[in-house]
């Protein structure tokens, strides 16, 4: 099993940090370094700047959002990206809310799936450097009856074959990518849930796809906070976990309230949404249900990760993606160090 970082969303006054703990993962020889954007800070910037700044490791974007970009946009990123950094470069792509979707970037959050599979399929196409032409629901290229005609991508990417990625948390996405990408981006694992939650979807599109799981790169993110007292530990993340459980999105449609309740936790999660949406975010946080914030993160000591890694990889995830907490530079950087430590101890290095 291999390890990543997440560092986020860029902005929020740790960039200098943020930066150090890019160049120390690439240092402990972590594999890849995710960076994420919702309506602050883009991806693409944030990466080319890692990337001038470290030398191994390789750079994901987690994710680009679908709504931001036309696909052949993405694809040239892409491929300046891949380039620039002599293919250390992952495009990881998700549809984000209904809420930003709309609100942000005034694109219909309708047909998700669809939008998805025809996105992938013009950046693919795109990236393989074909004159670009497609007809689907969602894109014509070129726009029939006018000046427009098929041309290609003048950028020749590092490699033939750009790693693609999807921000799935749904059955449905799931199983749509595991049919059309080469890894899947998660949020709010637990390996107890793993197979029930997402691998069994995502082995069923590998499937109608006619392939197997081998070479698909099952990729969470986790929160690993290092220390004695795992309780205090959990508290620190209850607003994180009350943030995406209670307000993420509408009432009707929050996904992540939706994967919280089929991990088992319904009443928990329509308690949580309630107090959120009416403003009580500190009763939302208190109703966080201690076993929900353990189950989706790295908590305690060294050897207490290390059995917990060993949960995961016999789950079938592939690359665990780390999100180093601490309140300073230095508890971030022990955080991560104790993650290469616990893959060793686990026996996954």
């Amino acid at each position: 099993m291999r390890l990543g970082i997440n560092l986020g969303y860029w902005g929020a006054g740790m960039d200098g940090d943020n930066l150090a703990v890019a160049q120390e993962a690439d240092r402990l020889g972590y594999d890849v370094c995710w960076a994420a954007e919702a309506y602050g800070s883009d991806v693409p910037t944030v990466l080319a700047w890692v990337a001038a700044q470290t030398e191994r490791i390789d750079v994901g974007s987690a994710i680009m959002q679908i709504p931001a970009r036309q696909p052949a946009m993405t694809a040239m990123t892409a491929a300046t990206l891949d380039s620039l950094t002599k293919g250390r470069f992952r495009l990881g792509l998700g549809v984000s809310g209904p809420q930003v979707s709309e609100g942000w970037y005034g694109v219909k959050f309708d047909k998700p799936l669809s939008r998805t599979r025809e996105y992938v399929e013009i950046v693919r196409k795109a990236m393989s450097r074909e004159r670009l032409s497609y007809e689907g629901a969602h894109w014509t290229l070129p726009l029939p009856d006018g000046p427009g005609k098929p041309i290609k991508l003048t950028v020749h990417p590092e490699r033939e074959h750009i790693p693609l990625y999807i921000a799935a948390i749904g059955p449905k996405n799931l199983e749509q990518t595991g049919e059309i990408a080469d890894g899947a981006l998660l949020i709010f694992p637990s390996a107890e849930h793993l197979e029930e939650t997402a691998i069994q979807h995502i082995r069923a599109g590998r499937e109608k796809a006619g392939k197997t799981m081998d070479g698909f790169d099952v990729c969470p993110t986790l929160p690993i906070a290092l220390g004695e007292d795992v309780n205090a530990l959990a508290d620190m993340f209850r607003p994180y976990t009350a943030l995406y459980v209670g307000g993420m999105g509408s009432r009707k449609q929050n996904f992540y309230n939706q994967l919280a309740q089929r991990m088992g936790y319904e009443k928990e999660a329509a308690e949580i949404q309630d107090k959120y949406l009416s403003g009580d975010k500190p009763g939302a946080a208190a109703a966080v249900p201690h076993q929900l914030i353990d189950s989706t993160t790295l908590l305690g000591t060294v050897d207490r990760i290390a059995e917990k890694m060993q949960a995961y990889a016999a789950a079938g995830v592939t690359t665990l993606t780390l999100s180093p907490a601490g309140f300073t530079l230095d508890e971030r950087v022990a955080a991560l160090r104790a993650g290469t430590e616990a893959l060793e101890r686990a026996g996954l290095a």
